[in-house]
């Protein structure tokens, strides 16, 4: 245990920070607004800066499960603690979000009416805590309150500012909410189902039962709780089934698209981005590592759901003539590339998939952002579908060519070109499952090729062509938006050539997880061996 409290602090600042901007008077005054915006990029920033100073701090090869940990006493009467950890696959996530959010914040821009900016600053932040404090959280019942509370402040950044009309919004927020939370009440049966467990089996302080992660696992390995009968299954299932909610996975994605483009699109970014990692997040570490042989039950099914997300997201992203509708199904996409990792149960399936959530992140935030910033001129407002219509634009690489040059290799990297992040990852899911479910693979990775259809036919559309009338008015990008985008495509191009730092904090992490799941390994790839060594005995 550290005595540096790392991790604390860590989600503190952005929560301590939404406080102090949400309690500022609501006003038009343009010198206040801009006071509001600079604490609220200064607390963002100063996030950022704790977090590699913490990455510096973290020891990957420490041969321990969790780093920096932190343990104090919550609710001694039922053995809840305020327990917290950190291993490579949280802090990669952790430096994605706090990377992302002073990005996110420097890319918004109010109306010059605006009076509530405090309010959507604070709330960013708000979400920002609350998804960091997820990715450290080493307590079941600590996760679930984070992970259910995140709901609440994203609800009003959905329905409280963007472009579509307010009831439209309204109904986008209250259908983000009512999937999460319906989602939310079967996790809660299961994390009950399992606190039950856990007090049958004289568990925690005085045998009042506990939710902490390593216990839990330790005491399944040991066959003290007994996850393989019906109970177990249905605890299993529970869980996953809220962590497939937030994902999305289909069929339980509907929410997404009317979500995430109903609101800004920073809060778009900060949706797809960073909070639903938060679901794949929880399966690799509340699901695989916790369930073990339980989960490989559900693998094959995840696997098929997986891929027909994958097909599903292509095939509406092709559909589509709304160009942020178009970005955010290709999301839908992605995320089935990452939970077919996640159930292949493959080390380099595994380490994939969590690249790929980091990955994902940059590219969606880039191509969202760019986008964003292009149907937010007003020259094809006139367009069918208003200024968001692909249509509605053409001739825009010559109006615009450094927009028009970002927008495409924000673009190539949503197809996972070769030497862009995105490719990395989804080689190594692609290799990792391919021994596991080959023909789950190979329908992927068709798939793959099929995306190429919808980014370059949309950049044809819009940025190709002589310059037409609606797209006239259109001006290149402005230094704030340089500022916001150069460093995303920067990241995209250093973990395309170079992602060894990554999946170096990564590996000793998914070695841990895969170590509670006793099924065979597939055949190897020719020139590697597995890391991995299944565990023996226990209740498996």
């Amino acid at each position: 245990m550290t005595s540096t409290p790392w991790l604390t602090v860590l989600w503190l600042l952005p929560a301590l920070g939404a406080i102090a901007i949400a309690a500022l008077p609501a006003t038009v005054d343009d010198r206040r607004r801009r006071w509001a915006r600079g604490a609220g990029l200064a607390v963002a920033v100063a996030t950022l800066g704790w977090s590699i100073a913490m990455t510096v701090a973290f020891r990957a090869d420490s041969g321990a499960r969790f780093d920096l940990t932190e343990s104090h006493r919550w609710i001694p009467a039922i053995g809840a603690r305020y327990e917290l950890g950190l291993d490579g696959i949280g802090l990669v996530l952790v430096l994605l979000t706090t990377a992302l959010i002073p990005l996110l914040l420097l890319a918004w821009r109010s109306d010059d009416d605006d009076s509530s900016v405090h309010r959507y600053i604070a709330l960013t932040l708000a979400v920002e805590a609350m998804v960091l404090l997820s990715f450290v959280a080493t307590d079941l019942l600590l996760f679930y309150l984070v992970f259910e509370a995140m709901l609440i402040p994203m609800y009003f950044l959905i329905g409280g500012w963007g472009e579509l009309d307010r009831a439209v919004r309204a109904r986008a927020a209250m259908k983000f909410l009512l999937y999460n939370l319906f989602g939310g009440l079967i996790m809660l049966a299961g994390v009950i189902g399992l606190y039950v467990l856990t007090v049958r089996a004289s568990l925690g302080e005085d045998g009042r039962g506990t939710f902490g992660l390593t216990d839990l696992t330790a005491a399944i390995a040991d066959g003290k709780i007994d996850v393989g009968g019906p109970a177990g299954i249905a605890i299993c299932g529970a869980l996953l089934f809220a962590f497939a909610v937030k994902a999305p996975v289909w069929p339980v994605h509907a929410w997404l698209p009317d979500a995430a483009v109903a609101g800004t699109p920073s809060t778009g970014v900060l949706m797809m981005a960073v909070m639903d990692k938060v679901g794949t997040f929880a399966m690799l570490r509340f699901v695989v590592e916790l369930f073990g042989d339980t989960a490989t039950k559900f693998a094959p099914w995840m696997s098929a759901l997986a891929v027909v997300s994958i097909v599903y997201g292509l095939i509406l992203a092709i559909a589509q003539t709304d160009l942020m509708r178009l970005i955010t199904y290709t999301s839908i996409s992605h995320f089935g590339f990452i939970v077919l990792g996640v159930f292949a149960l493959t080390p380099q399936s595994q380490a994939g998939a969590t690249l790929y959530m980091v990955n994902h992140g940059i590219s969606t935030a880039a191509l969202f952002l760019v986008a964003g910033f292009l149907v937010g001129r007003r020259g094809a407002a006139d367009a069918p579908g208003g200024n968001r219509a692909i249509d509605g634009f053409g001739g825009v690489q010559r109006a615009a060519p450094v927009l028009s040059a970002v927008f495409l290799v924000a673009g190539l990297a949503t197809l996972s070109l070769p030497g862009l992040a995105p490719f990395v990852s989804e080689f190594l899911v692609m290799i990792g499952s391919f021994g596991r479910y080959p023909v789950a693979a190979v329908l992927a990775t068709v798939a793959l090729v099929g995306s190429a259809v919808y980014i370059l036919w949309t950049y044809q559309r819009m940025m190709g062509g002589p310059v037409t009338p609606r797209a006239e008015g259109i001006g290149d990008l402005r230094a704030r938006e340089r500022l916001v985008l150069f460093p995303l495509i920067a990241a995209l191009l250093i973990l395309g050539f170079w992602p060894r730092p990554a999946l170096d904090a990564i590996t000793p992490a998914v070695d841990h997880t895969l170590q509670s799941v006793s099924v065979a390994p597939p055949p190897p790839t020719p020139g590697t061996t597995s890391t991995v060594v299944p565990r023996q005995g226990g209740h498996r």
